[in-house]
């Protein structure tokens, strides 16, 4: 019965945050370096297991390819463990002699982490090492499309933690995927923190818990071509990014805007790189494959390369297209090619002048993404201070692929897997997520010595008042 796996599913993700809290007792209170060898043993241990985890990924979920799934693991084991390895989380972090005060980073405790199905190998990696470095235990909610994938990438990092020093219950994972165990997860009172990335309603639910929780919105960041790009290095950024693992990155383009005179040059040399402007006929027939009736995006579509979604959707295409194009102008719920899609298709706008290209991308971006992502390839520094002063996003790109650039492998931003959209995108960070979003200040200060001044006194209006006083006694 379904009452029975729900039921299941509640008594496992109690037992789990219970583990995870006596697991936290002893966790938190290790030292700096106890948590470095953690970190360390479980990035190394994972980083083997890369192609490994790709592949049962891909086979389970039919999204993406196991190549960028392989890279996308090493990304979230050996780049994300570069960048924290010298960071100070846990213990004094900072001593202020001038003003007397302290620094301590304490850990928040228990994380509730949400696993996506697009990334769901790399997102465990990734948030576990985050998690451990900042000195808190976590418990995972899988996705139903990528359970058994989850389970194992959980299962490797939590070996590879125990083994290097971590309690028992560190980390884990629960081994069914139901919204009731999930929901019994996020509201355990052992829970201190939820990380949440998935689908709008999710995250929705992590914030409706009574729970802190750091949500992402969703990605829907165009990419704009300025006049003084170099066109062909402009678009290959765009290939590289709209081809990686498919599409699945949120950060991943999913619009080009150009200005009118920019188009024919921007269209010709696109289609010589294997973008294929389709018809409107073949944008009507792949239009009605994006999403479902009820607006919610066709996971049949997500990750699947661009040959693929042409024959699915009745029309065919030449053997080297590497991405579908749809001319649009307009952004909303009837547009299905100006929301976010999962897969290598993108609209194309094209815009009067730079005016209207700025607010056809703020339209785009209300629409759907704010607070998330913007690409913009030029090498006119003044029209790239104009948008970053203007565009609503967390995340401004300058001459790089989104997708990459966005979670930090071609950018200097954090590397990261939950990447926030700050209140503007109803996200409670702006950030690319790392450990010191997981730990509390505590912080220490001393008196100073400044006395603080002793109010004046109006001599004259206090004999006034003195007076009164005294009549009324009378």
């Amino acid at each position: 019965m379904e009452l029975d796996k729900d039921l299941a599913a509640r008594q496992e993700a109690r037992i789990l945050c219970a583990q995870a809290q006596i697991a936290q007792q002893k966790l938190g209170r290790m030292s700096q370096s106890q948590l470095d060898a953690i970190t360390e043993a479980v990035a190394r241990r994972f980083e083997q297991s890369a192609q490994e985890l790709a592949e049962l990924a891909v086979k389970e979920t039919g999204f993406g390819n196991v190549t960028d799934k392989t890279e996308k693991n090493r990304f979230a084991s050996q780049r994300v463990l570069s960048a924290i390895r010298d960071m100070k989380t846990v213990g004094v972090l900072k001593e202020n002699p001038r003003d007397k005060l302290w620094e301590i980073g304490v850990p928040v405790g228990v994380i509730a982490a949400i696993v996506p199905s697009t990334n769901p190998t790399s997102t465990i990696c990734y948030k576990a090492l985050i998690a451990l470095k900042s000195g808190n235990t976590i418990v995972f909610s899988p996705h139903p499309k990528a359970i058994g994938c989850s389970q194992q990438a959980a299962r490797i990092v939590a070996a590879a933690a125990e083994e290097a020093g971590a309690p028992a219950g560190s980390v884990s994972c629960l081994s069914m995927a139901s919204m009731a165990g999930c929901q019994e997860l996020m509201t355990a009172p052992e829970v201190r923190l939820i990380l949440a990335t998935g689908g709008p309603a999710m995250v929705k639910s992590a914030y409706s818990s009574g729970k802190p929780a750091i949500g992402v919105g969703a990605g829907n960041g165009p990419a704009y071509i300025h006049h003084s790009a170099n066109v062909e290095q402009a678009l290959a950024c765009i290939l590289r990014s709209k081809n990686f693992d498919y599409g699945t990155v949120c950060a991943s383009e999913q619009s080009i805007i150009v200005e009118k005179s920019m188009e024919e040059k921007v269209r010709s040399t696109a289609q010589k790189m294997g973008f294929y402007f389709m018809s409107t006929e073949e944008a009507g027939r792949l239009a009605k494959l994006l999403f479902k009736p009820n607006g919610t995006l066709n996971p049949d579509i997500v990750g699947k390369p661009a040959l693929h979604l042409s024959k699915m959707a009745g029309f065919s295409v030449p053997d080297d297209t590497r991405i579908l194009v749809a001319r649009e102008q307009e952004a909303g719920p009837t547009r299905p090619y100006s929301m976010e899609k999962l897969c290598p298709v993108l609209a194309f706008f094209v815009m009067d002048n730079e005016d209207a290209v700025l607010e056809k991308a703020v339209e785009v971006l209300t629409h759907e993404g704010s607070g998330h992502t913007f690409a913009m390839h030029a090498n006119d520094e003044r029209v790239i201070r104009r948008f970053a002063l203007e565009i609503p996003v967390s995340r401004f790109l300058v001459n790089t692929p989104a997708a990459l650039g966005g979670i930090g492998a071609t950018t200097g931003l954090f590397p990261a897997l939950t990447l926030g959209c700050g209140a503007v995108g109803g996200s409670s960070s702006s950030n690319n997520i790392s450990p010191m979003d997981l730990i509390n200040i505590r912080r220490v200060a001393w008196d100073t010595g400044a006395q603080p001044k002793a109010p004046q006194v109006d001599e004259h209006l206090l004999d006034m008042l003195t007076s009164k006083i005294l009549e009324r006694l009378r």
